[in-house]
């Protein structure tokens, strides 16, 4: 039963480390693989198999040779001195893409609550803190929270587009853009988001003794992203082409299932940008830690106020400068992942009376003769 618990919270914290700003808006979806017509449900299925695949061997790779950090990870993809330095340049990246997300909590609060910019980055800011004064079981909590609502949502979403009408035509929508694009697209959408998550699914792997669990969990969760692409780009293709004018597209969609949905969604907004935040400044903490002769109490919080920084450029500006540059790093990350070989399981500590090669030591005791005179 704690086997299949831990496989559950592996699972949700895969899916809500991957899901973000760009793909609870709707952005992403549209941007990597609606836009490309009737190719988009075999990429996103070619995609669902890359976040099976690759996240499962990073996962389980990552606890097979005890990498603590994901710069532990990546000298061990790279080698020693190439592996540092694609971690310190991930390191600011992450930090660019915490940035983004504080900002995307910031701008929730201004445009659809009518509270100040500013509030909504302290409130972010205060709960991340909080919660990671939990460690790496307070991600686990709160993307056990967080990802089943989400679930729930898609799902409800999907029965209401069943009845537009138009809502086939996610099989046969047409596109000018290129066969080589449309398959790329895929592949440079896992690696970015791969990039990302291992900030977070290095350690929690590191901190999982069950591997079948990661293995498990790391399948759940693929299946579970897939899913999540799928419905989103099918209820926004039956909005096509007029949804691509929208800042953020699965809003319209859930405008039309009335008041206390469209309140719902954007609190999950929020909940998703607040989740992947906290998982971010864990994974990237967690790498200073190894790097900066600092306490470690004052990590977070250094780590937050530099966010909170670069947060006051804006959520769009930050979008555009970070993102392309981080996705052309993380396919050459990921084509090394590919190419990484499995790492031998540990194996596990001999017991006592063990010589360590699996063969029992026997005591022998010298037998002493006592001769008479």
């Amino acid at each position: 039963m704690k086997s299949h618990v831990r496989t559950l919270q592996i699972a949700f914290t895969y899916i809500g480390t991957i899901v973000g700003a760009g793909f609870a808006t709707g952005q992403e979806i549209l941007r990597f693989f609606t836009r490309y017509g009737h190719w988009a449900v075999l990429t996103i299925l070619f995609s669902t198999v890359l976040f099976i695949w690759l996240g499962t061997k990073m996962m389980i790779i990552a606890r097979r040779v005890q990498a603590e950090s994901y710069e532990d990870f990546n000298r061990h993809l790279f080698g020693e001195r190439a592996g540092r330095s694609i971690s310190l340049f991930t390191m600011i990246i992450l930090i660019g893409v915490n940035s983004i997300m504080l900002a995307g909590a910031g701008a929730i609060f201004e445009e659809h609550l009518g509270m100040p910019y500013q509030a909504g980055l302290l409130l972010t800011i205060l709960g991340s803190y909080l919660l990671l004064k939990r460690g790496i079981s307070g991600i686990l909590q709160i993307n056990s929270l967080v990802v089943p609502l989400m679930l729930t949502l898609s799902l409800i979403i999907i029965f209401n587009t069943l009845g537009v009408p138009g809502a086939e035509r996610f099989l046969f929508l047409p596109t000018d853009h290129s066969f080589f694009g449309a398959w790329m697209s895929p592949l440079l959408y896992t690696a970015f988001n791969l990039g990302m998550a291992q900030a977070v699914l290095v350690p929690l792997a590191r901190h999982t003794n069950d591997e079948q669990a990661l293995l498990r969990g790391g399948i759940l969760g693929g299946i579970g992203i897939g899913f999540l692409l799928l419905a989103a780009h099918f209820a926004m293709s039956s909005q096509m082409p007029g949804i691509l004018q929208y800042e953020i597209p699965m809003g319209t969609i859930a405008i039309r299932l009335g008041p206390a949905v469209q309140s719902i969604y954007l609190l999950l907004i929020f909940m998703e940008i607040f989740s992947t935040f906290v998982a971010d400044i864990y994974g990237v903490g967690v790498q200073l830690q190894q790097r900066l002769p600092v306490a470690p109490v004052l990590v977070t919080p250094l780590l937050m106020l530099i966010c909170y920084v670069f947060s006051q450029f804006g959520f769009s500006s930050l979008l555009s400068i970070f993102y392309p540059i981080f996705g052309a790093v993380s396919l050459v990350w990921v084509i090394m992942l590919l190419r990484a070989p499995m790492s031998p399981p540990p194996r596990p500590a001999d017991p006592p009376g063990m010589d360590g090669k699996g063969s029992t030591i026997v005591a022998v005791k010298p037998v002493i003769r006592i001769t008479r005179k």
